[in-house]
């Protein structure tokens, strides 16, 4: 007899297999996520349902009995920074991602993790992410998990172990892409795109074979070099639309890092875009256009990969106002017939009503403030500007912002009370044109000013809980909030909305009228959607909390409410739950120092804050006000000080997330860095010395 000694990692993996029979015994597939509609026990796809409404039929938990909700048990997670995924429920299993693309398995019966996967992203990516290396949630599809990885991978894990069974470079990983957005699984194809328009890169979205990982399609949304034949026919279309010799060279943008949905019946896939590459029109494509497929709802035919029809939300953009906010799918009820129709509320402001067979534009009106354009013209579709807004001779402020009056955050439609729940916000925006003297690097390429952005002040900026009504095209009520980017919704049949808030509570409001029911102190901001399932009869809810994300980055004051610190835990309720948080530990004492006054010249000092903006303020905070998740510099100690040019250039952070500039700036130009980060932190110190009265003078 041969004796074969088994390494403790093969011990492991022959123990996951013998408890895989437990783990998501039921395949998932299209049939199962059709039925799910009306049964709301699992929870199998990103929005629940192909149709994105984030609704749960559940009503266990009402709005008679909410105050008796309580914590079932929670989980804390080894994160450090935003959590944003949206959990799926199958069998018993709740399925989520991590920051750094990490993907867990939980059984919801003991609260325990069966399984971790860790892709092993390099830290240093995230200098091609803009938002935080974030991941906003996993697929699942016949015993398999899917996932998008930071560095342009899309992997497929065994749904039993956590096994990698294959993966797949969607992305060529010498250009600055990224993949933060949750994929779909369509007729056994698994749809992903990508982000990184802001860094100079042209969008696409993919098909991938869910079985074998094999490309099926790729559908690119933005024209390429025009000396060679294009990909597929529809962009020939597109190139009509943009001018110049320039714009596939920077990039073009139009990047899809969120929304789909899918419909069926008319077996159409509904698709998303994003922004310009550069935001500013006036450089990618001087003369103007149009310039298709930014900013666009696009119907695919997903055998194929062929546009069936297209309309674009934000003509022209030159404001990052992308259309990759939720897509939800309805019946509602207008002019007296029934409608098929496509909604979305997108950073533009307007919330829109399609057709979704067609692609008819229905209605379209302004859901909070609007400056930026009048209205909608019906007859065109496209939206009537107000004088000025191109910011081609000279800056302007305008809402709303590159935040968006409604970011990434879900929304959710409850078909009984026929209302939508957005994740509203009112954020100013100022945009520049810096055509002129615009240079392509490897850092924020808009071109639109936004390197030279300071702080945005608490007053400027606020948040609402948002309930409106998509026939009749007008808010039914809110409920407002002191502070943005707060979490997604969802929906239920108890007549319930829950969502939590950036300043740390999870909240459970009365659907039809925003009276609040309940709340739980989270500890933590929380920006991800909820979920609900039922397991052994009994109705729960479920949320990643943990604060992160774009808003802790580049947000200044605005960021730094109570409560807004990232405690990183899946947070599951029910009624009657008796678990409990541990209490906070206490902050460590902060010692204030007296800066020194700065010496470099009023140049330098400008030339720092240039390139702050360019290369530091996507994690560091504009204006180096960071909002606690990434260090802020201006309280950096004289040793960490010492070590600037070792961390900027040489990378030696770069396990920690700090990756290495080495490629890009000169010794001189981290100098000139440093000098406004400490130019700033004496700045606020001179400010905290002056009196109240002096303080509050404009």
């Amino acid at each position: 007899m041969i004796k074969t000694q088994l390494s403790p990692l093969k011990i492991a993996s022959l123990a996951l297999a013998l408890l895989a029979p437990m783990v998501g015994a039921t395949p998932v597939d299209q049939a199962a996520i059709v039925a799910s509609e009306n049964d709301g026990s699992q929870w199998l796809s990103h929005g629940r349902t192909y149709a994105e409404q984030r609704f749960s039929p559940l009503q266990q938990i009402t709005e008679q009995n909410a105050d008796q909700l309580g914590l079932a048990w929670h989980l804390d997670l080894d994160n450090h920074r935003g959590l944003e995924a949206t959990p799926l429920f199958s069998d018993g299993v709740l399925y989520a991602s991590l920051s750094w693309s990490r993907a867990i398995a939980i059984d919801v019966k003991t609260g325990k993790q069966l399984w971790a996967f860790d892709p092993q992203i390099d830290r240093g990516k995230a200098r091609d992410a803009c938002c935080d290396a974030v991941n906003r949630g996993v697929a699942l599809w016949n015993g398999k998990v899917y996932i998008g990885t930071l560095d342009g991978r899309l992997i497929a894990l065994d749904a039993k172990t956590g096994q990698q069974v294959w993966s797949q470079q969607t992305t060529d990983n010498s250009l600055p892409y990224t993949i933060t957005g949750a994929p779909r699984v369509v007729k056994g194809k698994v749809i992903i795109g990508n982000g990184g328009a802001e860094y100079g890169v042209r969008g696409y979205f993919s098909a991938y074979d869910a079985e074998s990982g094999k490309m099926e399609w790729r559908f690119y949304t933005v024209p390429g070099d025009p000396n060679q034949p294009y990909e597929h026919p529809e962009l020939a279309e597109a190139a009509k639309t943009w001018t110049g010799d320039q714009y596939w060279k920077l990039g073009g943008g139009g990047t899809v890092w969120d929304s789909m949905a899918y419909d069926p019946q008319l077996d159409l896939l509904y698709i998303g875009t994003g922004n310009g590459s550069p935001w500013n029109r006036n450089i990618r494509s001087p003369r103007g256009g149009d310039n298709l497929y930014l900013s666009s709802i696009l119907a695919i035919h997903p055998d194929s990969g062929r546009l069936a029809w297209h309309y674009q939300v934000t003509p022209g953009d030159s404001w990052d106002f992308t259309a990759t906010q939720q897509l939800t799918l309805a019946e509602l009820d207008i002019a007296g017939k029934p409608r098929k129709v496509i909604m979305q509320a997108p950073k533009n402001g307007f919330f829109y009503v399609l057709d979704r067979e067609t692609g008819q534009l229905l209605s379209a009106e302004k859901f909070g403030k609007v400056t930026w354009a009048e209205k909608i013209d019906m007859k065109t579709g496209k939206p009537v500007e107000a004088p000025g807004v191109r910011y081609k001779d000279k800056p302007i402020v305008m809402w709303p912002s590159p935040f968006g009056a409604h970011g990434w955050h879900s929304m959710s439609f409850n078909p009984q009370t026929g209302l939508v729940y957005i994740p509203y916000q009112e954020i100013p925006g100022v945009y520049r044109n810096e055509a002129k003297d615009f240079i392509k690097r490897k850092g924020f390429n808009t071109g639109a000013g936004f390197s030279d952005a300071t702080e945005i002040p608490r007053e400027a900026v606020s948040g609402a809980l948002l309930a409106w009504d998509p026939v009749k095209q007008k808010e039914v009520w809110r409920v407002p909030y002191s502070n943005y980017w707060n979490g997604g919704t969802l929906s239920t049949a108890g007549n319930l909305v829950f969502q939590g808030t950036a300043d740390g509570n999870f909240i459970a409001y009365s659907a039809d009228k925003g009276k609040k029911l309940w709340s739980f102190a989270a500890q933590t901001g929380i920006v991800a959607a909820p979920i609900s399932y039922r397991f052994e009869g009994e109705q729960y809810v479920a949320v990643m909390a943990g604060w992160g994300g774009v808003a802790p980055l580049i947000g200044g004051d605005a960021a730094n409410a109570p409560g807004v610190g990232n405690v990183s835990r899946l947070l599951v309720f029910k009624l009657g739950g008796k678990d409990s948080l541990p209490p906070l530990p206490e902050k460590a004492q902060v010692v204030t120092r007296i800066p020194k006054p700065v010496e470099a010249s009023a140049t330098d000092l400008a030339a720092g804050q240039q390139l702050f903006g360019s290369y530091c303020s996507v994690c560091h905070g504009v204006g180096a006000v960071s909002g606690g998740l990434i260090p802020d510099l201006r309280k950096s100690d004289e040793a960490r000080r010492g070590l600037f040019q070792q961390i900027v250039l040489d990378g030696v952070l770069r396990p920690l997330g700090m990756p290495s500039f080495k490629d890009t700036l000169e010794p001189a130009e981290v100098e000139k860095i440093k000098q406004y980060v400490m130019s700033r932190e004496y700045a606020d110190y001179l400010k905290s010395q002056q009196p109240a009265t002096a303080k509050a003078t404009p």
